[in-house]
């Protein structure tokens, strides 16, 4: 197993929306707090959010 972590997804296009998620990454503001925190087991969960979310939010992109 590999002690690297996975590497924040911010594209340096930090705003949230109204329902605080990032505008640039899609993940939540809890998300984006926790990110330092997180081992890639639940990195790995929240990317899929933030994927989710983007997709709901550009279903083209």
């Amino acid at each position: 197993m590999s002690d690297v972590l996975i590497a924040s997804p911010c594209i340096s296009i930090c705003a949230l929306d109204e329902n605080d998620v990032c505008v640039g990454c899609y993940r939540s503001a809890a998300e984006i707090t926790r990110w330092s925190l997180a081992d890639n087991t639940e990195r790995h969960a929240i990317l899929d959010s933030a994927t989710a979310r983007a997709k709901a939010a550009n279903p083209f992109a």
